[in-house]
């Protein structure tokens, strides 16, 4: 079943899948036994193209034999069963798009790859991915994400949790735009009302990243995976994953907002009496919308901006009591801290956090970069001297 629209298959994701619908009409759905990414399922092929590139100290890896045998059984399973897919682009910026057809077994998951990324115009002629990327969660008990850059493929298995599927497509991203010079980033990004003065929030998830960039007085690029290239800076991403956990209309109203709309999903959010309770926490604190960034009132059409930012803001949640509030960088001292990494990592977010704990993730996101930390350092500082950018540490 290919491009179905997001109507389509919000039915059928009620009819077949036990999802349930909120009195506003947003998507209610469970993700099962993992309800946040498993950081030790994911491998990268060793093949000609990484070998040399990849930091397989922070990457573990697998055969291409071990990949094309498992790519069998993916196929075979693709064969005999009714499969969504959805043809798509990342990168908004046109001129560094990355087109994927993604395969999911369910109707939600389809939904939620037309939410994250920009869904293909049928109008604008034949469609050819540069990319695949299957989901099949039946196909083993553990989480698997297996990433092939021979065959320009993903394989994710043993997890119905969304978002193995966008940060997957993310560790691709960050793999191929340093070949051109340009920075991925794990960040949200906004700019002002005449987009003339973007700023970039770095931070691993839970530290305020979404909430930040969702100033109503400001305009929302993307809330999560960014490029800085040569024209300026662009979303990778169609849409928000954003976490809901404690949401409030009073605090967060553009996201509390956007996640009442239909076509919004909301993963493991406890509905009473079809309304969905934020404060409720049973299923897990890593409770999840997904929603498309025109949800957010505002939010800039284009998803990208042709200037390059004046501000840089590091986020961090210590828990510890050791940093300061603010403090202002030196462009030396803030690729210091972008390789250090420092925070805490909060409950939810990846399965058995259930407590503050101190992590250090070099780039704010060391479980989505392939390459060695100093290669996004340097393009970082090359890209602060150049554009003479402010840097900014705030906990």
């Amino acid at each position: 079943m290919k491009n179905l629209s997001s109507k389509e298959l919000i039915e059928l994701a009620i009819e077949n899948e036990g999802a349930t619908r909120t009195l506003s009409g947003a998507l209610c759905v469970l993700t099962g036994k993992y309800t946040g990414r498993a950081p030790n399922g994911k491998k990268i092929v060793f093949d000609e193209i990484t070998e040399k590139l990849v930091d397989w100290d922070n990457n573990p890896s697998m055969s291409l034999d071990e990949f094309l045998g498992l790519n069998e059984k993916f196929s075979f399973y693709q064969k005999n069963r009714a499969i969504y897919s959805q043809d798509v682009y990342a990168v908004r910026d046109p001129k560094h798009s990355l087109a994927i057809r993604i395969y999911t077994k369910s109707a939600k998951h389809s939904l939620f790859v037309r939410n994250m990324f920009i869904p293909h115009d049928d109008s604008d002629g034949a469609f050819a991915a540069d990319w695949e990327v299957f989901h099949f969660p039946d196909l083993s008990s553990e989480p698997r994400v297996l990433i092939c850059f021979t065959k320009k493929s993903i394989l994710i298995s043993g997890t119905s949790y969304s978002g193995e599927i966008k940060k997957s497509v993310f560790t691709v991203l960050n793999f191929l735009f340093p070949e051109s010079g340009h920075l991925p980033m794990h960040c949200s990004v906004n700019t002002d009302m005449n987009k003339e003065n973007p700023a970039i929030f770095f931070g691993l998830s839970g530290t305020g990243k979404t909430t930040l960039s969702s100033d109503e007085n400001r305009v929302l690029i993307g809330d999560d995976e960014h490029g800085w290239t040569d024209n300026g800076l662009t979303n990778f991403e169609g849409g928000c994953y954003a976490k809901t956990i404690r949401l409030s209309q009073k605090d967060e109203p553009q996201i509390w907002s956007a996640c009442q709309q239909p076509g919004a999903i909301l993963e493991n959010v406890i509905l009473k009496d079809g309304i969905p309770d934020f404060d409720d926490g049973s299923i897990t604190e890593n409770t999840r919308a997904s929603y498309p960034t025109s949800f957010i009132s505002g939010a800039d059409e284009a998803g990208w901006v042709d200037k390059h930012p004046k501000n840089i803001i590091m986020l961090t949640c210590d828990a510890f009591g050791v940093l300061p509030p603010v403090m202002k960088l030196t462009p030396d001292e803030a690729v210091k801290q972008f390789l250090l990494g420092y925070t805490a990592k909060v409950a939810g977010t990846e399965s058995g956090v259930t407590e503050p704990k101190a992590t250090f993730s070099p780039c704010f996101g060391a479980p989505f970069m392939p390459l060695k930390p100093e290669v996004y350092g340097q393009l970082l500082k090359e890209k602060i001297q150049k554009h003479n950018v402010c840097c900014w540490f705030v906990n």
